[in-house]
């Protein structure tokens, strides 16, 4: 029995024996892949370790480049924002200057302008002292010419009302060349060869002119004895002559102050037309005032001849009303607008 316990015992416990060496070599397997997959977890857990140390030692110096590429950019960009403040303030200084030098050259143009307005206006009040000092209106009208030039030449369009005003003011000065001039100065003519032939009050007459070709028939066919005798009469009768004294210092009338007083009253007249060729009516007037008031006081008022002459006189002496010298009031009054800048 036992040995049949023995005989049977190896053949019972041989497949438990297979079983258990299988999860024997299971185990082993199963502990030589763990060991691998451990051996390789652990080398890939260094090469994990390696790589992370690596990558952060790049980390690092990338963290350490980045640090001072950041400090560099702190200290670019501090450089740069003292070189902006430092421009900002010289683009300020800039704008101030330019501003300034604006204000500069916008008061400078205007003390230009201004300057200019003062030196137009003090041409055209001389020249018009000028005018009116001789006469003529030619010192005028080449100021107001010369104002025209400069203010086209200045091209200043708040000017262009000074330039209309001087336009209207010469238009008026040629057109004031009187048209009845040449009547005024023939009328002075006349006048000035007919005071020769003027009697005087309570004087003789003038001597008028005898024929040069000698005597006339009628005379020659009286007697030498009758032209004789009324020769003689009419030298009698101007040696005695009654008439009525009305102005004495008529009647004490010399011959030769007689003379020197046409001759005088010839220059009154004279210098009145020179006046009108001048323009200086003041001048006309009283020379013609004068050559009345003589011609009043010493000559015949009963005479045609003297009334005539003194008619024609007062003609004149009326029409000098219109010789006054034009001013230019619209030229100052537009420089005037011009200087006060409105």
């Amino acid at each position: 029995m036992s040995e049949a316990a023995a005989t049977d015992s190896p053949t019972s416990s041989s497949p438990s024996g297979a079983r258990a060496g299988a999860w024997v070599w299971l185990a082993l397997g199963v502990a030589c892949v763990s060991m691998a997959a451990t051996v390789m977890m652990w080398q890939r857990l260094s090469w994990t370790q390696q790589e992370l140390a690596r990558r952060a030692g790049e980390v690092a110096v990338q963290s350490r480049e980045t640090r001072d590429e950041v400090k560099q950019s702190t200290i670019e960009i501090q450089n740069l924002q003292a070189k902006l403040t430092l421009a900002e303030v010289k683009l300020a200084e800039v704008v101030l200057q330019r501003t300034q030098m604006e204000e500069l050259l916008l008061s400078l143009s205007r003390s230009r302008d201004d300057n200019l307005v003062l030196d137009l206006e003090a041409s055209v009040r001389l020249a018009y002292q000028q005018a009116d000092f001789s006469g003529s209106p030619q010192p005028l009208i080449a100021a107001l010419q010369a104002v025209s030039q400069r203010i086209e030449r200045a091209s200043q369009p708040r000017l262009n009302p000074v330039l209309r005003a001087v336009d209207r003011d010469l238009e008026k000065l040629q057109a004031a060349a009187m048209s009845d001039m040449p009547s005024l100065l023939q009328r002075l003519d006349a006048s000035a060869q007919r005071i020769e032939f003027l009697p005087l009050a309570n004087g003789a007459p003038p001597a008028v002119a005898t024929d040069a070709a000698g005597p006339t028939a009628g005379s020659e066919s009286q007697p030498m004895w009758m032209r004789w005798w009324n020769d003689a009469l009419t030298q009698a009768r101007a040696l005695v002559r009654v008439s009525r004294i009305d102005r004495p210092e008529a009647s004490v009338l010399a011959p030769d102050q007689a003379y020197f007083l046409r001759g005088n009253i010839r220059l009154l007249v004279l210098n009145a037309r020179v006046g009108i060729l001048s323009r200086q009516a003041a001048v006309a007037r009283a020379d013609i005032q004068r050559t009345l008031n003589l011609l009043q006081r010493f000559f015949d008022q009963n005479h045609g001849d003297v009334q005539a002459l003194q008619t024609t006189l007062t003609e004149v002496l009326n029409g000098l009303g219109e010789l006054g010298l034009h001013r230019p009031d619209d030229t100052l009054t537009a420089l005037a607008t011009a200087a006060a800048g409105r």
